[in-house]
This record gives C-alpha cells, sequence and structure tokens, in this order.
C-alpha cells in the first residue's frame, strides 16, 4: 500500500471505530431495552450552599443535581449516564444499593435543628420547589419514567435516613405530576371500613414491603419496622409520624395498594395483636369476612 494512502486507511478506522482491529456491525437495532435510571432520589443537604458544594465535589459522596437556595440555580454535578454516590445502602421495590439505578437530587436545607425544647423542622422555600418541580419533569419525561418513581431518601434508606423530611411538600408534587399522593376519597373509604380497628403488625410489613420498602432486618437494627412506618408516616401524613400504627396510616396504606385489602390480615379481628378494639368497632370488617 502506498504509504501516501495510511493517513486515509487510519482515518477510516477511526471513523468506523477499528483501531483497536474490531469491527462492530450496528444495523441491529433491539427494541428491548429501557433507561438504566429507574428511580430519581430526593436528598436535603443539611448545610449551606457553599459547604454543600466542596463536600458533593471534593468529599466521598456526589450527586447528579444540586439545586441552591437563594438563587435556587439547577446544578448538574454529574452526567445522568455515569453513576453518582448518593443513596448508600438503600433499597426499593426489590432492588438494592440504588445508586447504579437511579439520579440523585440534593436540595440545599437546613433539614432540622435540635433544640432543648425537641426537633424543629425547616420549612422549604417555594422558589426551590419551583425549580424542583420543572427539573423532575424533565428527567422523568426522557427516562420515561411514571411519577411513582420520585422517592425520598427516607424511603430508600428508612434505617438511618430522614431527608427530605416531614414539612418537604410531596402533595404539591404530586399535583404537578411528579409524585404520587393517595385519593382522598380511597383513604375515607378504606376508614370506614377499617370502623375503628387497626390491622396487626403483620399487616404493616406486608402492605409497606408491596409499596416499596425493604424490612431485611440485620442483627444491629432496633426498631426496623416502627421506622419503615415512620418513614411512610413522614411522607404521606407528616402531622404525626412516630411510628406507631393505627386506622388511620393503614387507610392511607391501603388507598396506595389496594391490593393488600385482600389480605386476611385486614379485617381479622381474632388477628387483632395491637389495640384492641370495642365489638360494635368490628361490625364493618366483621361483615367483609362473611
Amino acid at each position: 500500500m502506498p504509504l501516501r494512502l495510511l493517513p486515509l486507511v487510519y482515518l477510516l478506522l477511526w471513523l468506523t471505530g477499528c483501531t483497536s482491529g474490531l469491527k462492530i456491525d450496528t444495523r441491529y437495532n433491539s427494541p428491548n431495552h429501557d433507561s438504566r435510571v429507574q428511580y430519581l432520589v430526593l436528598h436535603y443537604t443539611s448545610s449551606g450552599f457553599e459547604r454543600s458544594l466542596n463536600h458533593l465535589l471534593a468529599g466521598e459522596v456526589s450527586s447528579h443535581y444540586l439545586i441552591g437556595a437563594t438563587p435556587p440555580i439547577v446544578y448538574r454535578l454529574v452526567d445522568e449516564n455515569r453513576r453518582a454516590w448518593h443513596a448508600g445502602d438503600s433499597s426499593w421495590q426489590g432492588r438494592t444499593w440504588l445508586n447504579s439505578t437511579s439520579i440523585g437530587i440534593e436540595i440545599v436545607h437546613p433539614g432540622y435543628t435540635d433544640t432543648p425544647a425537641g426537633r424543629v423542622w425547616h420549612p422549604w422555600p417555594q422558589e426551590q420547589i419551583d425549580a424542583l418541580i420543572p427539573l423532575l419533569k424533565d428527567i422523568l419525561q426522557r427516562h420515561g419514567l411514571g411519577p411513582e418513581r420520585v422517592v425520598g431518601h427516607s424511603d430508600i434508606a428508612p434505617q438511618r435516613k430522614v431527608d427530605p423530611g416531614p414539612l418537604f411538600p410531596w402533595r404539591q408534587l404530586a399535583d404537578a405530576g411528579v409524585a404520587i399522593w393517595p385519593e382522598q376519597q380511597k383513604v375515607e373509604h378504606y376508614q370506614r371500613q377499617l370502623g375503628g380497628q387497626t390491622p396487626p403488625v403483620q399487616w404493616f410489613e406486608m402492605a409497606l414491603e408491596q409499596f416499596g420498602y425493604n424490612l431485611a432486618r440485620t442483627p444491629e437494627q432496633v426498631n426496623a419496622s416502627k421506622n419503615l412506618l415512620a418513614a411512610f408516616q413522614m411522607r404521606f401524613r407528616p402531622a404525626r409520624f412516630d411510628g406507631v400504627a393505627d386506622a388511620e396510616t393503614a387507610a392511607i396504606l391501603a388507598a396506595l395498594v389496594p391490593q393488600t385489602v385482600n389480605s386476611p390480615l385486614w379485617c381479622n379481628p381474632a388477628a387483632q395483636s395491637m389495640t384492641p378494639a370495642a365489638p360494635s368497632a368490628l361490625a364493618p370488617c366483621a361483615q367483609l369476612n362473611r
């Protein structure tokens, strides 16, 4: 081959990706695939912007996006095609270690302050939520995901995390189509079914796992079930998130996971292992079991 033709040969090899001698035929494309991104995980940073940015750039953690406070600028820190280190030991809907399947969004926010009078949670500025919602819409649309795929850090790691906290406006996100919220009519319907009863702990554990939480216990964990229930309440019943099972929480959970109402534990007075109910309160559920 004439020497003057070598540059053209190398150019052709480079253009076809064959510089290593490997030739790949790309004529065929299978439709059987989806995005590696399956969840969007929301966090707060617990610190101001400068410290948060430094931590995400120079520390051992990272996130795909960071939303500032004033002004609420959206910064992209990691390309969505890359894995950011924001979720840690986590699980949702059977998937574990969600760094590989999620996009992390950190929001500059103090979270809470512990005072002598108790823990004080800080409100969320509307400007940040106004910046977050279009970001979520864009990501969900591009990756073909539904609003149920937006979760909090406390959902995927309920034994160790509480962000984005009880004051985070999940309902506003749901109204904007980028999160989920139980239908009030369904909640009221299930409350009437229960008639003041509280299903046993086993029902709550089953329903929470079907919703997405992971109840896998480790020897060092205490109050695992309570922590899961508190995380659920923090998101969907933030007025009280003590992790104590009650009829209202059961109705909210049933509205989100209606198939769990088919369980014998839902309306089985003999299985009650929590708060005893008066005989008159058992009537609605007793009628369902006939």
